[in-house]
């Protein structure tokens, strides 16, 4: 970074500074060069030449950690990903804002770091944060420094260049930190993180969000308003709160249209026409949560819906692997777009022998289910385009024991969409009232465990034989004036490594269809050692992570199985070999 004195004055970046007050004049101590951070950037790790649980179609670098997703935006028709990301390492530490630019949220170039510790305000990492799109399409982030006295604050960068569509280069404004935790407000100077994308309320005030927690276990989404978007007040009360929940890493707050729009909406509309959505990642579970209720933007609380909470008993955007996750508003397609990490499973030195650890979900396409208490999820349309080989079939029956292979198509990278169509559901299993923990009924009803409905669905990422393989699945149970469909993902026989560091869970979810009224649904997409599966038109998704020793490359199969005593039949089946992303 050079001082801001430096910087060549065009004219939509002065109308920033000066519209915004920044001091032009004053100069900042560098830590790093950038040449210091190039040659970190490009060291070359230790890892093993054959790679076989690296992904195809995934976004994830060459080499290193990533986690959390930070301020994804479109600006001037170009989609921008930044994430936190390790320039040296395959484990968290030494963490940088990397960014990369895309056409078509498939095939990625990768630019300079937008940010990396300079300042005293950032020294010990450029953590987590948000873009906002300010007035006059100028973007600014708001992110968390770790700064020199181990506490979290909140800082401003704006791009150096407003006619550079790629953004390369980003210059932290001379009055950071904006937000500094002190006993006079009561803030952990440890627990004081993740800043929202802002929004604008009626009183032309801006408003933001910063995670945070209280007396050990209550979580808070504290709020912020600003009107010049550099001075920030602390209000009184949080957005929201609530109990027993511990720190709320990386909120989300944003609208959903009503009347089953699939439409996005710019995260300042406030209206009759929208309910609002708060998302929280729970530190203590390492899972993401939402709730849907009703933003009262006159007093700035946030409620949620009866019934809407946070926590296990609540709604996530996904029951495996998934944590940290963003939204933006995609002004060019009119669309709420969901970016999540998927962490791994193995142990840390696989992960640094391997040389990398970490990728990100295919981005979402996320909007509010017709029922209106839950959302609805979706791979992007674009990823469609790496669409290649395609087999199909239909109107096939699956009896009791049947294992059908899905042929003609590459099982290590491939997506792939099915609908089962069940008959005579009143011979299904009783559901036993002391079912409510869909995860540990997933477990003591595996893939192997049969049924009366189910369990049917994919064998993925599966050996010749079956000694591997991850079973992607239903089950359907009887109810009292109901049905309950189950949906699972049982990684127990996903490899055949017996390492006790090997986190093989079991994940389960119950799935709002009718069977009776409706065909049940699954998409997975199957990425080497990532399978991200989406039930029901993806009102469940479930992604994992398993790392299978037999089952890879051109010895991967996939199956179309059932395992319940009923037949079942496929209504309609599809798999498309895919193509590989250009990640460069």
């Amino acid at each position: 970074m050079a001082v801001i004195s430096r910087i060549h004055c065009f004219i939509g970046f002065c109308f920033l500074l000066l519209h915004y007050g920044f001091q032009v004049e004053s100069s900042h101590q560098v830590y790093y060069t950038d040449s210091e951070y190039e040659l970190l950037s490009t060291a070359t790790p230790t890892f093993t030449e054959n790679q076989p649980h690296k992904t195809g179609f995934h976004f994830q670098p060459t080499k290193n950690w990533i986690n959390d997703p930070n301020g994804p935006m479109i600006y001037k028709g170009i989609y921008h990903f930044f994430y936190q990301y390790n320039p040296t390492k395959a484990v968290w530490g030494d963490i940088v804002w990397a960014h990369a630019t895309s056409t078509d949220l498939v095939n990625w170039m990768h630019h300079a770091y937008a940010m990396y510790p300079s300042e005293p305000y950032d020294i010990n990492g450029c953590w987590s944060g948000s873009v906002t799109i300010l007035p006059g399409e100028k973007p600014v982030i708001l992110y968390t420094g770790k700064d020199h006295q181990n506490r979290q604050v909140q800082n401003l960068a704006v791009p150096k260049n407003l006619s550079d569509i790629f953004l390369t280069e980003w210059v932290k404004i001379p009055q950071n930190p904006l937000l500094v935790p002190t006993p006079v407000n009561g803030i952990n100077a440890s627990e004081f993180r993740d800043p929202t994308t802002a929004w604008k309320g009626h009183d032309g005030r801006w408003r933001m969000l910063v995670g945070s927690k209280r007396n050990g276990h209550r979580g808070l989404a504290i709020l912020y308003r600003s009107k010049d978007f550099i001075h920030w007040t602390k209000s009184q009360h949080p957005l929201h709160s609530a109990t027993k929940n511990g720190m709320w890493e990386c909120p989300d707050f944003f609208p959903v249209y009503l009347n089953s729009s699939k439409n996005g909406v710019d995260t300042s509309v406030i209206s009759s026409t929208v309910k609002h959505v708060l998302k929280l990642s729970l530190d203590d579970t390492k899972h993401d949560y939402y709730t849907v209720g009703k933003y009262l933007h006159d007093k700035d609380k946030y409620i949620p819906d009866h019934g809407s909470v946070e926590g296990d008993a609540g709604l996530r955007y996904d029951y495996g692997k998934f944590y940290a996750s963003k939204t933006f508003f995609d002004s060019e397609k009119n669309r709420r777009i969901l970016w999540g990490w998927i962490n791994e499973s193995d142990a840390r030195g696989d992960d640094v022998k391997k040389g990398w650890a970490g990728i990100q979900a295919i981005p979402r396409s996320l909007w509010l289910d017709k029922s209106e208490k839950q959302l609805v999820q979706w791979p992007v349309m674009e990823i469609e385009k790496l669409r290649k080989e395609h087999v199909t079939l239909g109107n096939k029956e699956l009896k009791m024991g049947s294992v059908l292979e899905v042929s003609g198509v590459t099982a290590s990278q491939v997506d792939v969409e099915v609908s089962f169509d069940l008959k005579a559901l009143e011979k299904a299993e009783i559901m036993d009232p002391r079912w409510v923990n869909p995860q540990l009924l997933c477990s003591k009803k595996g893939a192997s465990v049969k049924g009366s409905f189910g369990p049917f669905g994919f064998l993925v990422l599966a050996s010749k034989n079956l000694e591997e393989q991850t079973a992607i699945f239903f089950r359907v149970f009887k109810a009292p004036k109901r049905f309950v469909v189950l949906m699972c993902s049982d990684q127990s026989r996903s490899s055949l490594s017996e390492s006790p560091e090997l986190d093989k869970t079991t994940y389960g979810a119950f799935l709002d269809v009718n069977p009776l009224h409706e065909k049940l649904s699954l998409r997975s997409l199957i990425d080497h050692s990532v399978v991200e599966s989406f039930g029901g038109e993806g009102k469940v998704c479930i992604s994992a992570r398993v790392y299978p020793k037999m089952a890879i490359d051109n010895e991967t199969h996939l199956y179309a199985f059932n395992n319940g005593t009923q037949s079942i039949r496929i209504s309609d089946l599809n798999a498309w070999t895919m193509g590989k992303a250009k990640i460069i």
